[in-house]
């Protein structure tokens, strides 16, 4: 073949058994191999595909395949290493320009392992982004396999039966029945690419090294020492034993193939290495060497993605499954981990240590734990539907630096946090990430508001740092969740309680006083002096018993979601031998209320008690406590609340503002900010409500707009449009409340004379009737995709940085949210007697320009500032949108990094 395809054409991506296949456009040097797969197909599959044994239509198949592309027509292809899998066409039909018939065949030797419906998939996203918005297919009634294919797609498909004919039309719509069945899928896949990394039959270590520091050498004797259950086998091309394991001088002379090769020889060496693997037949590298250049290491990708390896690494520490069937620990960490239901997956060698040994002491264990490193393949995404599908695992603790495709990512928690917690410490937040940016909604959108973004929306726990994370884990492991945020607070010595409350306090959660019939059957349970106010200081007085009572009415009342109890060791509960923390791990078993405790005395920062109700999670500080009690607080109201839906929105004109934003880049195709009239269309195609406004050239075109909009005696706003200026108040280009047509040409005189030769025009709009000033914009994130902002707005909007964001595409809950989070929210509402905006409308902006902002990959930034909103609905007073040269790109295609 003398053609080659751009790396952005082809990408990699699985099947259902976990195997890999390269998709590409099919080329006219392809011609020899689509008649190979013609050729290997049986007879009876050839009449299925083409309604005939006749290899005539074959030939003629691939005739048109391979033929030079031409408008109208898409041809894909799928292969293993040097293999045919299968491909996949769609032609227009003529005079429709909207719907294309589809055409699908698979080598026999692949059949019933998803390869035609993931070249559907790709071939899919294809069409969407052509215009293309239905195929049609013709199938013979007994092709039950292709029809299957069809149907289980996920798209809305129809059929119509025409004697032994079938007529198939598939809507390409993409709604979340199509995502869900996509995920699924994908799901499956997976899981299936993973078992040899984490559940393999056998292991072989290459380059263990003679000597003790060798860090392959570590790594088989904790295999060999760790109760591995399969086979173990080493490579070393000169000694014949290491550490007692059966070794072989090379990969080819193993006398079977492993699973699971672990690579630890020198950088230089990797990727051959990592090929001689490939050949072998190998399924999972991990490789523990670093220092790879980049040649080396993308000599690695590429042997990986042709053998169709999966891969964790470079530069890691290591995996290890401790379910006894299996018994892996192919790790260079100085201690075993211990067996345990949390999932563990960190970048960092140094966190994982830290994580394995706090969970450990903890007593809850590590179910599998996959060290990323420098992540070229298997990802945070990968592991956490491996987990969702492991009955092993209950808890999910993330450590990730980056993230390959944060929206597959996010579908991916949402789904799972259902199931289970998922924790991650949200590194790098004193990074300002203010980028210099020519729009306020830019200036706000750091790299840390974009990935608390994610956080929040997927239900994922984030913390602070790695002992918050393990503090956190702790109770979520141990307790149930909290009804709510009202916390009861009991300490044996008032001083802590007061510290224990001003923690819940700070950490948002309330101490709220107790209703008086709680508090006098309180008092009858404790000491003389008892104060049973909350916080409730039962003082030093207080027995094991009176203590163990006391709890146990606090978490049986309606009115406390959580107790915190705080101890302290007095020389009272030493002289009469009274154990206060027992009376807190002998409580009942049936508590639904959870129960934490303080004691400052111990050393660890926390730790879990064993108790009759499972375990009590103790802390050392009452920061921690709080801190861990709110998290649980915040994953209970998420589970709680409605996952939310995109709702249908009408007066959608989406191919017109591509036709804006194609007009544009076709005259820019460096991209820039859109002229006002460019600006106000666009939010038109999205039904964006705007104040009205004209524009003029010179003070007479001026005058008349200002009539037209607001009369002979105004008021009205005149505005100096200069291409490239970034803050119009801050250059004295904006003048307010302008009367009249003398007021009126002087304020254009003066942008003529203060602009001179940089004016393009002039915007003129009405004086906004009052009303609040909001600030709603999108950046389009180059990993993220677009973030939506709202907040405060105005010429203040930076120095007060009152803003919320979220990411694309919004739900109806992502909206409410939006709008709730920011400190200005009770202004939305009617603080203090003041008259509530509309909030219904302000809702609607906020889903058109989520909208407008998926539509157009092209929209780089869109800044409405100010958004004036009222009782009576709102509007946008200015906006500024950035066009940039963007290459569609399908989030939510099945593909490997």
């Amino acid at each position: 073949m003398t053609e080659t395809v751009n790396a952005s054409q082809q990408v990699h991506a699985l099947l259902t058994d976990g195997s890999t296949v390269r998709i590409r456009p099919v080329l006219p040097g392809d011609h020899e191999r689509v008649l190979r797969l013609y050729d290997g197909m049986s007879t009876e599959n050839l009449r299925l595909r083409f309604f005939t044994a006749n290899r005539n239509s074959a030939r003629q198949s691939a005739d048109r395949l391979c033929a030079p592309a031409t408008p109208g027509r898409r041809a894909l292809l799928a292969e293993s290493g040097d293999e045919l899998v299968g491909v996949a066409e769609y032609d227009t039909l003529p005079g429709t320009g909207t719907e294309a018939e589809v055409g699908l065949a698979v080598s026999d030797r692949w059949h019933h392992r998803g390869a035609g419906t993931l070249l559907l998939e790709h071939l899919v996203s294809l069409a969407r982004a052509d215009g293309i918005i239905q195929f049609c297919a013709e199938a013979l009634a007994e092709n039950h396999a292709m029809l299957k294919v069809f149907a289980d797609l996920g798209l809305q498909t129809t059929r119509h039966f025409d004697g032994p004919e079938v007529h198939c039309t598939v809507r390409l719509a993409e709604d979340e029945t199509y995502l869900s069945a996509v995920d699924l899928r994908g799901r499956t896949a997976d899981v299936a690419s993973l078992r040899p990394l984490l559940r393999p039959r056998s292991v072989a270590v290459i380059g263990p090294g003679r000597h003790p520091g060798s860090v392959g050498r570590a790594v088989l004797r904790k295999l060999r020492h760790g109760g591995f259950t399969g086979r173990l086998f080493a490579v070393h091309p000169h000694a014949p034993v290491v550490l007692g394991t059966p070794t072989y001088p090379n990969v080819q002379a193993l006398p079977l193939t492993p699973d699971l090769a672990v690579l630890a020889v020198r950088a230089s060496a990797v990727p051959l290495a990592a090929e001689e693997c490939g050949k072998r037949g190998v399924r999972g590298l991990l490789v523990v060497s670093s220092g790879l250049d980049a040649r080396q290491a993308g000599a690695l990708r590429s042997a990986c993605r042709w053998y169709g390896m999966r891969l964790v690494g470079p530069n890691c520490l290591g995996i290890a499954n401790t379910d006894r069937s299996v018994g892996l620990d192919a790790t260079f960490a100085a201690d075993p981990p211990e067996p345990g239901s949390a999932g563990v997956a960190v970048q960092s060698g140094g966190v994982g240590i830290a994580l394995l040994g706090g969970l450990s002491r903890l007593g809850i264990g590590v179910s599998t734990f996959v060290s990323l490193g420098d992540k070229y393949d298997v990802s945070g995404n990968d592991l956490l539907q491996w987990w969702e599908c492991d009955d092993r695992t209950d808890l999910a603790l993330l450590h990730l630096e980056s993230f390959g495709n944060p929206r597959t990512f996010s579908r991916t928690a949402r789904r799972v946090t259902r199931r289970m917690p998922v924790l991650t410490v949200d590194a790098g937040r004193t990074d300002a990430g203010r980028r210099a940016a020519a729009s306020h909604t830019a200036a706000a959108a750091t790299p840390t508001m974009t990935r608390q973004a994610l956080f929040t929306q997927a239900g994922i726990t984030a913390t602070r740092s790695i002992a918050e994370l393990l503090e956190t884990a702790a109770l979520l492991h141990a307790q149930p969740l909290p009804g709510g945020r009202r916390i009861a607070v009991v300490s044996n010595a008032g001083g802590t309680g007061v510290l224990a409350a001003d923690a819940c306090a700070e950490a948002g959660l309330t101490v709220p006083p107790l209703p008086s019939a709680l508090t006098a059957a309180l008092l009858t349970e404790l000491p003389h002096g008892a104060v049973a106010d909350n916080p409730i200081d039962t003082t030093a007085a207080v027995s094991e018993d009176q203590l163990r009572a006391c709890l146990s009415v606090l978490s049986a009342a309606e009115e406390v979601d959580a107790v915190l109890v705080s101890l302290v060791p007095t020389a009272v509960a030493a002289a009469t031998g009274d154990r206060l923390p027992r009376a807190v791990t002998c409580l009942p078993r049936d508590l639904a209320c959870p129960i934490v405790a303080v004691l400052p005395d111990q050393e660890a920062s926390v730790r879990l008690l064993p108790a009759e109700s499972g375990s009590i999670p103790a802390y050392a500080d009452p920061q921690a406590a709080a801190h861990a009690l709110a998290h649980a607080v915040s994953r209970a109201e998420w589970l709680s609340r409605d996952a939310g839906r995109i709702p249908p929105l009408e007066g959608i004109h989406s191919a017109r503002a591509a036709g804006i934003a194609a007009a544009y880049l076709s005259a820019h195709p460096e991209g820039g900010w859109l002229e006002p009239r460019d600006g106000a269309a666009l939010l038109d195609c999205y039904g964006i409500p705007r104040l009205p406004w004209g524009w003029a050239e010179n003070e007479d075109e001026a005058v008349r707009e200002a009539e037209r909009l607001s009369g002979p005696d105004g008021p009205v706003v005149l505005k100096a449009y200069v291409p490239g200026m970034i803050h119009k108040t801050e250059q004295h280009a904006v003048r307010l409340d302008l009367r009249g047509d003398a007021q009126i040409r002087a304020a254009h005189r003066d942008f003529v004379t203060r602009f001179h030769g940089r004016l393009a025009g002039v915007l003129v709009q009405p004086l906004a009737e009052g009303g609040l000033e909001l600030l709603a914009g999108v950046v389009q994130d180059d990993v993220f995709g677009p973030l939506v902002l709202f907040g405060l707005g105005g010429t203040a909007t930076e120095v007060l940085a009152d803003h919320a964001a979220r990411l694309a595409p919004l739900t109806d809950q992502d909206v409410h949210d939006l709008i709730s989070a920011p400190r200005c929210a009770p202004l939305l509402l009617g603080h203090r007697g003041a008259t509530p905006v509309d909030v219904g409308c302000l809702e609607q902006l906020l889903l058109r320009l989520s909208r407008l902002a998926g539509d157009l990959p092209e929209l780089a930034e869109a800044d409405f500032n100010p958004v004036i909103a009222g009782p009576d609905g709102v509007a946008v007073a200015d906006v500024r949108i950035r066009l940039t040269p963007s290459r569609t790109y399908d989030a939510y295609l099945r593909r490997l990094r």
